[in-house]
């Protein structure tokens, strides 16, 4: 049987001294890194503090026991992926098939077989590579929050209401620009631009749900909710412009473009979630707000500032941020006057 193809990080969690030792040096002697804890208590906290790529777990503990910490794994998102190996001395068909329900990896009886203990180990390793690695895949094409979300409850089409806020950004005069460059110049400073853009979304637990030529979406509050959408998405509008300005000092400093951008942002209720057919689909946000955020962005233009937001966000912030009443103001496609807010970038 071939070893692991790189060493891992394990952790075996055993109330006995003589197994746990048995069982690290079988491990260490196959060349991964291994951890101990004398009971499920101890082993829970490591797990929840460290890395580890696999757990080999003793079910008959004392504290907590290895059912307990299996279960506490299941139910939390971060460790769920965790591959865990249960070791018991029960050869019982009930104890085995409630360590699969609970999500077990795989299960070994003790005294366990050196053989089937570096076969079990290395295939639940490569299990775990593979679904690392689609993970990753994953995340190459959605955000981590879209992914994330993908991975842990599937795949299904529609959406559901929840209140969000949404922020477009779009650089100005973009195609003069593009005109006077060279196209891998212009992929170059797009490509950096963007990543300074999606620092200050991601720092602020924001979503970039698109990007289209120049300009991005991104959304606050989905898929994963949280009640300081209003005042997440204006730090981050805030911080892409201080990013922006750092941008444009290095552009300058080597005679290039510099760039300037507006932002629109609007909080409400929208609709999130995927849209398209079972064989080709994209998670997006849709719904009146969606596209009140992209007019306040365009209006930026208009009132010659950077940032502007509607009366929904602006009652989301806090005492400390700078607004100018820009007034009530009628949109494109809109039936109602809409009040708009700048928020000035502070010095």
């Amino acid at each position: 049987m071939a070893a692991s193809p790189e060493p891992a990080k394990l952790l075996v969690i055993d109330d006995n001294k003589v197994n746990r030792i048995v069982l690290s040096r079988n491990l260490e002697q196959q060349g991964h890194v291994v951890e101990t804890a004398e009971n499920g208590e101890e082993g829970l906290k490591k797990i929840r503090t460290q890395s580890f790529d696999l757990v080999l777990l003793d079910i008959e503990m004392p504290v907590m026991d290895g059912f307990q910490v299996l279960e506490a794994c299941l139910n939390d998102v971060d460790l769920r992926q965790i591959p865990i190996i249960m070791t018991s001395a029960m050869d019982e068909i009930d104890a085995m098939v409630k360590c699969v329900e609970l999500g077990a990896e795989d299960y070994l009886t003790k005294p366990v077989n050196a053989v089937l203990l570096r076969a079990r180990v290395n295939a639940s390793l490569e299990k775990k590579r593979l679904r690392d690695e689609q993970r990753k895949l994953f995340r190459t094409f959605a955000t981590k929050e879209v992914a994330e979300e993908l991975l842990r409850t599937g795949f299904s089409l529609g959406g559901k209401k929840i209140t969000a806020s949404i922020l477009f950004a779009d650089i100005r005069s973009f195609t003069t620009i593009a005109e006077s460059l060279d196209p891998s110049e212009t992929i170059d400073m797009l490509n950096r631009y963007f990543g300074s853009m999606f620092d200050a979304i991601n720092t602020n637990k924001g979503t970039v749900n698109q990007m289209v030529g120049d300009g991005l979406m991104a959304v606050f509050g989905a898929p994963i909710h949280f009640e300081e959408h209003r005042e997440h998405a204006v730090r981050a509008a805030l911080q892409m412009l201080k990013q922006l300005q750092l941008f444009n000092e290095q552009q300058a400093s080597q005679s290039k473009t510099q760039l300037k951008i507006g932002i629109g942002i609007a909080s409400g209720e929208i609709i999130a979630g995927y849209i398209g057919t079972q064989s080709r689909a994209t998670y997006t946000c849709i719904g009146d707000i969606v596209n009140l955020a992209s007019r306040i962005e365009e209006h930026t233009k208009v009132a010659l500032r950077p940032l502007l937001i509607d009366d929904d966000t602006r009652k989301g912030l806090g005492d400390t941020y700078e607004l100018e009443d820009l007034g009530p103001t009628l949109f494109r496609g809109k039936q109602h006057l809409v009040n708009v807010f700048s928020v000035e970038p502070s010095e």
